[in-house]
């Protein structure tokens, strides 16, 4: 293969572009805020319709569908261009967001929520592809690392949003606003994007879709089973990871023989593909899986409200926006992304080996100065792996490439949580000793923790402090395999527009 050049901007025209830019923000904002917005009208939603034992599928059935379609998106955008994938994965969320709005029972909200999913899903995918169309290698960095920034701004509104629209216009608001803002969005997108038609002729790859959607439905399944059947080891969830298990052998087979595979299987020759997926997955284990966990981990071990917890994580949000915007003005400079990974799960190793010593008494500054630390941590790689991949990838490949990396990010942060929530379980019913005033310890909200004892309200804070050392200590193992990994990379220089990049060792072989 000989050297390739990088592709001209679908864009020239600056301005043009960062409208464009902005209507895609609006479209990540809206899909990624969904699931962060239900949260806090969830008990209002169980309220009207009952039904108390699905409450979690209304969580579960987005984040299901939205990874099973992923990758499927990015392959399609490769193959009929990213305009209408993108403008028909708006249309999709839209509808599936007047189905929630209009819900007439539980089970109707659940299956809207699947239908919203399925358009999010694509949303989040054909976003990132269509930046990789937009801007060149170099100044991608920067605006990725805007990317982050919103992604991270809908985790932190959305919960406070999602409690005042309910008790401002009832729970319906939270959906039916994605109706006006999807049709602005793709109107946007219908006049402004430019169709770049790509110079293949379709062919999809049906089976091997079919495959990955039930090997990812399997491990979104498998890692929720402590929730859905009541223990992490049961006869339903052995099922569904026996399941997976086959679905995933069957679908490599699959992928071998299709002329247009889903994730096309020689990405993974290319050892750079390969371990920033691995950065990807331990990256969304420790920054989007360890979110709710610190969350309770403050209220129950130092005492503070959530209105008080949530005013350290504008400490950690600060150290975000610092550690992206850098790492993205710097990556747009110089070109070079390995020295961000090392930076990035280093300081997150060290936040979170610092979180295990944590005690109920330590000073509330320390515990501040730490969460930026790992806010530091996660806003230094946030934008890493999308960039790499898409410039290890061939041109041909970066949707499918884009998807992978997307859904690896979403399934660490799964399984992450459903580990960390074992863990936490496990600890917690090893207590023994019956502490004044509590009944049960793990139905102790921070509103009834604040109205115990001091002696009472001490011991809680001791056994949950203890509880979470093993757990800080295994979000510590899982950086530093990540780091392993990143040291690993080889040290890429990205191009410029027009640039020429320079080929592999090994492709440069195979040239000869």
């Amino acid at each position: 293969m000989d050297m390739q050049l990088a592709p001209a901007p679908l864009v020239t025209d600056p301005r043009r572009r960062l409208i464009l830019f902005f209507f895609l923000m609006t479209a990540m904002f809206m899909a990624t805020l969904d699931n962060q917005i239900v949260s806090t009208a969830l008990p209002t939603i169980v309220g009207e319709f009952g039904h108390l034992e699905r409450f979690g599928w209304i969580g579960s059935a987005y984040l299901l569908s939205l990874s099973a379609v992923m990758p499927v998106y990015g392959k399609l955008g490769d193959l009929f261009g990213r305009k209408y994938v993108m403008m028909t994965a708006i249309m999709i969320f839209t509808v599936g967001s007047t189905v929630c709005g209009l819900a007439v029972s539980m089970d109707t909200l659940i299956a809207a929520r699947v239908l919203q999913g399925l358009g999010g899903g694509g949303i989040m995918v054909s976003i990132f592809a269509v930046n990789a169309d937009l801007f060149e290698p170099r100044e991608r960095a920067r605006y990725q690392s805007y990317s982050s920034l919103v992604l991270m701004a809908s985790g932190a509104i959305g919960p406070v949003l999602g409690g005042t629209m309910s008790d401002l216009f009832g729970w319906r608001s939270i959906f039916l606003v994605n109706v006006p803002i999807g049709f602005i969005v793709l109107t946007g997108l219908a006049f402004m994007l430019p169709y770049r038609k790509p110079h293949r002729r379709p062919k999809i790859d049906y089976a091997g879709a079919l495959l990955l959607a039930m090997t990812t439905t399997s491990i979104v399944l498998a890692t929720d089973s402590s929730e859905l059947f009541g223990a992490l080891i049961s006869p339903e969830s052995i099922g569904i990871v026996v399941f997976g298990v086959v679905c995933a052998v069957t679908w490599v087979f699959v992928e071998r023989r299709a002329p247009e595979p889903i994730v096309p299987l020689q990405l993974f020759r290319n050892s750079t593909f390969s371990l920033l997926l691995v950065i990807s997955i331990m990256g969304g284990a420790i920054a989007i899986g360890m979110v709710n966990y610190l969350a309770l981990f403050l209220q129950t071990t130092t005492g503070l409200s959530p209105s008080a917890a949530g005013l350290l994580f504008i400490l950690l949000t600060g150290g975000l926006v610092c550690g992206s915007l850098s790492a993205g003005r710097i990556i747009s400079k110089t070109g070079r992304y390995k020295p961000f990974a090392i930076a990035s799960l280093t300081c997150s190793a060290i936040a979170f080996a610092l979180m295990s010593q944590i005690h109920a008494g330590t000073p509330i500054a320390f515990i501040g100065a730490v969460m930026m630390l790992h806010g530091i941590g996660i806003g230094l790689a946030q934008q890493v792996p999308v960039i790499g991949v898409q410039n290890a990838a061939p041109a041909r490949d970066v949707g499918a490439a884009t998807g992978s990396v997307t859904l690896s990010r979403m399934g660490g942060a799964s399984i992450a949580i459903s580990i960390y929530g074992a863990i936490i379980a496990s600890q917690l019913g090893k207590v023994g000793v019956s502490i004044p005033g509590v009944a049960d310890i793990k139905q102790l909200t921070p509103k009834m923790m604040a109205a115990l004892p001091e002696a009472s309200r001490q011991a809680v804070a001791d056994t949950y402090a203890a509880a979470f050392s093993p757990l800080f200590m295994t979000s510590c193992a899982i950086a530093l395999i990540g780091l392993a990994a990143a040291i690993m990379l080889k040290p890429v220089q990205l191009p410029r527009a027009g640039e020429t990049t320079k080929p592999q060792p090994a492709t440069a072989e195979a040239a000869e």
